[in-house]
């Protein structure tokens, strides 16, 4: 029973570590889903438990229908920084959830008073980020998107990441019935052209065939929620996902980010978490591995000097 006791300590132990050194990884990954209100306690419960069964570092939500007034109904362990936009009229509406396991300065909120976006910008893994998430209106998307953009375009940088439920297919492969793109889109997609920035999800995936959205109406599937980074970034984007969602009419997104490569060419440099210093294990294999590099030092200093004796000799 004491070794069972003792294997569980550990295991904790293990589980708080790693949590430690996931905060630590130069990794993020984003979500975002039109989760199509959350009037109801059965479904913020719902969406609170598929946050957290898919945990991401930060959550993006569309369609809350919350108002300012029951903003706090939105409530996720494990997510306490939340920020929303919130119409009074409870239409719209769109919130971002922070992960507690990731220490994410927030420099600067913007957001508008309908509860179509909200901007924040602050430092991911001690990197700039600027993070702008959309709920575009069912009428006249591509127009209010762009005029978004234009509006927003001083912050619209090599860090920014776009997401959200934008109800436009870029382009004529987001839909099953292949229907080509009209003017609006077309001028959309040159807007984003001249900001640098790129539809992640086609970029990773050119001749990919999957969709978030299904219309009843016209019977067709379309891909019209998003995710858009600057070109100059992609190096960043490892890997995009479409879920499907059981309690949303929308698939939510995934994306997985690596700072591994950037953080590779030295223009960041490494810090240590001091709070690894408070655990005994750690300190313990600390110690360990610095007697081991002693040991080996003073190998390679005994085989050299005894190397050099021998040369002199002969």
């Amino acid at each position: 029973m004491g070794s069972l006791k003792h294997t569980g300590k550990e295991t904790q132990e293990n589980k708080i570590m790693s949590n430690r050194l996931t905060a630590l990884s130069p990794h993020a990954s984003i979500i975002t889903l039109n989760v199509n209100r959350l009037n109801s306690p059965i479904k913020r419960h719902r969406v609170a438990k598929w946050i957290k069964e898919q945990d991401p570092t930060i959550c993006c939500l569309q369609e809350t229908h919350l108002s300012p007034k029951d903003k706090h109904r939105l409530r996720v362990k494990g997510w306490r920084t939340i920020l929303q936009a919130n119409s009074k009229e409870k239409k719209a509406g769109v919130a971002i959830l922070i992960s507690d396991q990731v220490d994410f300065k927030i420099r600067q909120v913007k957001r508008d008073t309908e509860g179509q976006y909200i901007m924040i910008k602050g430092t991911l893994h001690q990197e700039e980020i600027t993070l702008i998430n959309i709920y575009a209106p069912n009428t006249g998307a591509p127009r209010f998107i762009k005029q978004l953009l234009t509006d927003l375009k001083e912050d619209v940088k090599n860090n920014t990441i776009i997401v959200g439920d934008l109800n436009t297919p870029l382009t004529s492969m987001d839909r099953s019935s292949r229907q080509k793109i009209n003017k609006e889109i077309v001028e959309l997609n040159e807007k984003l052209k001249q900001l640098d920035l790129i539809d992640i999800y086609r970029s990773l995936h050119p001749e990919g065939a999957e969709y978030t959205f299904f219309s009843s109406a016209h019977e067709t599937f379309s891909r019209i929620d998003h995710m858009l980074g600057n070109k100059a970034s992609l190096y960043k984007f490892k890997k995009i996902d479409i879920i499907t969602s059981i309690f949303s009419d929308h698939s939510a997104i995934r994306l997985e980010i690596n700072y591994k490569k950037k953080a590779e060419k030295g223009t960041k440099m490494w810090r240590l978490n001091t709070m690894l210093l408070n655990n005994k294990r750690v300190i313990e294999k600390l110690k360990e591995k610095s007697k081991n590099i002693w040991r080996q030092m003073k190998m390679k200093i005994h085989h050299s000097h005894s190397y050099g004796m021998q040369q002199k000799r002969s």
